[in-house]
């Protein structure tokens, strides 16, 4: 596994982030002239992300956090771009000390990037360093999606999840990859079975957290859940009929929303957040940099409404069941997630399922030491 182009017409270049002062210095002065909308007296989170908790985060976004010591904290991971399929990728490529490591190809969804995974790289590709066993090391690969950060924007439609999934394979060859593991949450739990089915000759197994299962419509599929499935079903129930607004709006018109993400950094700010903190039920459960991280690669790379346009160009996966994979598959069920096992196994060769009563939907930043606790064990039974 190198970072050597195979050939000479597809470098792999290095890469460091690198924002210029004046970028950080027009982030403040936008911050600082926010027109702030109203809000209705006792309104709360029903309503959307409240006024003072946005207000709160945008103050400390604009004076009391360190975007530097986040971009040094970044740029102490290899990073590279090469252009796949017309468009850039810029991905981590962290190696570990391990001889025997298996390269594991690991997938963000929205609204993260890259970041979220800052704590997991180094028990994953060290685990002999952080007290585990040396023969759990993997090689990590962690590309920022096509149109996302420094992935991005997009060049032209039709980046749907099969197209990034053949993205990805291509990547992985050029690595010089001939045998890896998928991992991936939020879209990444979709991304990351498709490089199995597209690569079912190079995958050796595929594990995601956060896990979107629907039913088919069948009323008998729904028959005899247990509590805690029951539970994860209502959850999927209210979110579609309480919190799935930002789905709806970035699938259908994601052009419209775009301009006021690109104009305003405390309307990206609002519309990550109510993302990021899990729709109020705990507002703080993730760090508060972490989150800031995340947002400011958005508004610094300007792709808050590139990113946004995956949702429509991969609408089509909610009503086409993807065919089953017969690769391997390990599923993290963390606290608030909906998977529910008998929905996963018509499309899934499930082999490991782990439920969590902690964690979230970003499991690497909720909860990383449990996240690579599952990833190892998965894993273990295939090297």
């Amino acid at each position: 596994m190198n970072n050597q182009a195979q050939g000479t017409s597809h470098p792999i270049h290095p890469f460091r982030i690198a924002i210029p002062q004046a970028d950080l210095d027009d982030l403040r002065d936008r911050l600082t002239r926010t027109r702030w909308p109203d809000q209705p007296p006792g309104a709360g989170w029903p309503y959307g992300v409240p006024l003072d908790y946005v207000r709160e985060v945008a103050e400390h976004w604009a004076g009391e956090f360190d975007w530097r010591a986040q971009e040094a904290r970044l740029n102490a991971f290899p990073q590279f771009t090469t252009d796949i399929d017309g468009q850039r990728v810029h991905f981590l490529h962290i190696r570990s000390p391990e001889p025997t490591a298996l390269p594991l190809l690991v997938t963000h969804g929205w609204p993260g990037s890259i970041a979220e995974f800052t704590e997991v790289i180094g028990p994953l590709t060290d685990p002999r360093a952080h007290g585990g066993n040396p023969a759990d090391a993997f090689h990590l690969v962690i590309p920022s999606l096509p149109g996302f950060a420094f992935s991005g924007p997009t060049r032209e439609p039709g980046w749907d999840i099969r197209r990034i999934a053949t993205a990805w394979r291509e990547l992985m060859r050029r690595l010089g990859c001939e045998r890896y593991g998928t991992q991936g949450g939020d879209f990444g739990s979709l991304i990351s079975p498709e490089v199995a089915r597209v690569a079912p000759a190079e995958v050796i197994g595929v594990h995601v957290n956060a896990l979107v299962t629907i039913p088919s419509g069948d009323p008998a599929q729904l028959d005899g859940l247990t509590a805690a499935e029951q539970s994860r079903l209502a959850g999927v129930q209210r979110w579609r009929r309480d919190l799935s607004g930002y789905a709806a709006i970035q699938s259908t018109r994601p052009q419209t929303l775009a301009y006021g993400l690109s104009d305003s950094p405390a309307g990206q700010l609002a519309w990550n957040l109510d993302w990021f903190v899990a729709h109020g039920d705990k507002p703080d459960a993730l760090d508060r940099d972490a989150v800031l991280t995340n947002i400011s690669i958005y508004w610094f790379t300007n792709t808050a409404g590139s990113a946004a346009r995956l949702y429509k160009e991969a609408a089509s996966v909610w009503s086409t069941p993807p065919e089953r994979s017969k690769i391997p598959t390990g599923v993290a069920v963390f606290h608030g997630d909906g998977a529910i096992r008998r929905l996963a196994e018509p499309h899934h060769t499930i082999t490991h399922w782990s439920e969590f009563d902690a964690g979230g939907h970003f499991a690497a930043m909720e909860v990383p030491e449990l996240l690579v606790g599952d990833v190892r064990a998965f894993f273990r039974t295939l090297r």
